[in-house]
């Protein structure tokens, strides 16, 4: 017999949890089975309550710590105070054409980093900070500002339902335009393939970085974008342009591979030597290795 944790647990599989009838219910089931996943190794010792705790500091007074914590993480938290919850995230998810692509058995991009946008709003509402969304292609298509309320999840998520993708991409100037206009430091969290100018791309994300935000980025991609193992003759369209191209896929499978190599490595390197958390997802993955890097960026926030 299962236990209602593997029951939960089981959701994080992208393909399981897309079976589900409606999105609201993908969303929250992703979560549950993450939030009863955290105690399971590697993940023991986090706490999803990191809006009232932070890391204990030289300063802070001892009658702050809070010692059930302390017994079961053998780490010092503090507690924290309302003042110093108050953070406000921005969502940036890219919603160009490409990112409709899916390969067999795998969900396309753009459901997955829908989900997984969905299911970071979870996490930043009950955790109390403020969360907004932004939707962009080759401009900014839909704004929602960061609030904190629970009621404001809803119109999150059903923006989040209604997405159409758009034919055109220019990450640069919709990432930029979005930077110049954000007031308060926070956190933003980039969800994109990234399939654009790599220069112009690096220089937007480290636009955020400048102006001092903490930046979570979120490299989605399909399995066969990482090892082109299409196996036989195959004719590629490009999804924003429709130009098509007709190729024997093990000729090129081995420069395919290195190139994509140099553009995912070299997008990490510019975003961990800018003090940027870079992340690598495909759609096969299960879905908390996502969230478990937001919770670790969130928990260095204080």
């Amino acid at each position: 017999m299962s236990s209602p944790k593997d029951d939960y647990t089981k959701y994080l599989n992208p393909s399981i949890v897309s079976k589900l009838s409606s999105f609201e219910l993908k969303a929250r089931m992703i979560v549950e089975g993450f939030l009863l996943g955290l105690h399971r190794s590697p993940y023991h010792g986090f706490s999803i309550e990191f809006s009232q705790h932070r890391p204990y500091m030289q300063g802070d007074a001892l009658k702050d710590i809070d010692w059930k914590v302390y017994g079961k993480t053998d780490r010092f938290f503090v507690k924290q105070y309302e003042e110093e919850t108050n953070l406000k995230c921005h969502i940036l998810l890219d919603i160009s054409k490409s990112m409709t692509y899916a390969s067999d058995k795998q969900i396309s991009k753009l459901e997955y980093a829908s989900l997984l946008t969905a299911s970071l709003s979870y996490l930043l509402l009950k955790q109390k900070d403020a969360v907004g969304l932004c939707l962009y292609a080759d401009k900014i298509i839909k704004n929602l500002p960061p609030k904190a309320s629970n009621i404001y999840l809803k119109e999150l998520l059903l923006a989040l339902n209604k997405i159409e993708s758009s034919e055109k991409t220019n990450t640069a100037e919709a990432l930029n335009s979005y930077a110049e206009n954000i007031k308060r430091k926070g956190m933003v969290i980039i969800i994109s393939d990234f399939f654009d100018e790599p220069g112009k791309v690096f220089s937007a994300i480290k636009h955020f970085a400048f102006k001092k935000h903490e930046v979570i980025v979120f490299q989605i991609l399909d399995p066969l974008e990482r090892n082109f193992s299409f196996g036989r003759d195959s004719i590629f369209i490009d999804l924003e342009s429709g130009e098509e191209i007709t190729t024997q896929p093990n000729q090129i499978q081995k420069a395919y591979k290195e190139a994509m190599t140099e553009f995912t490595n070299g997008l990490k390197n510019e975003c961990l030597n800018n003090g940027i958390e870079y992340n690598l997802i495909d759609t096969s993955m299960s879905f908390d290795k996502a969230l478990f890097a937001y919770l670790q960026k969130r928990s260095r926030i204080y």
